[in-house]
């Protein structure tokens, strides 16, 4: 029951927005092993390495979705690919590089798709 309940609360909020207590994080992490959910001190390690920000509130460390998606590729690096922790900041950096240049080319796409378009409606009008 418990499980159906995060796994809801995971599909009802989005991205940035911090939710979960680091004792809900670390049982995110692992949904298909409920039982065996991450030690709190692994994440607590994870961002005194800087692979992971949760938000602060007070002494309270909150996770939002985005940061359980990350903790879960950190440990399939970690974990399933036998990548350490070093190894897991420079894929991790590359990603973000990837994302970031990804983004950009969209939205210069997106500009000369409109620049094309407003010089093909001038040249309908001259």
């Amino acid at each position: 029951m418990r499980r159906m309940f995060e796994e809801e609360m995971m599909r009802r909020s989005e991205g940035d927005e911090p939710l979960y207590t680091i004792s809900i994080a670390a049982r995110l992490v692992r949904p298909d092993k409920p039982t065996e959910p991450i030690h709190p001190q692994t994440l607590r390690m994870y961002e005194k390495l800087g692979l992971i920000t949760p938000k602060r509130v007070g002494k309270n460390r909150l996770y939002s979705n985005r940061d359980i998606e990350r903790l879960r590729q950190i440990q399939r690096y970690t974990q399933d690919m036998g990548v350490n922790l070093a190894g897991v900041e420079v894929i991790m950096r590359l990603l973000e590089r990837m994302e970031n240049m990804q983004r950009e080319m969209d939205e210069r796409q997106e500009a000369m798709k409109r620049e094309m378009e407003q010089r093909l409606r001038e040249l309908r009008k001259a």
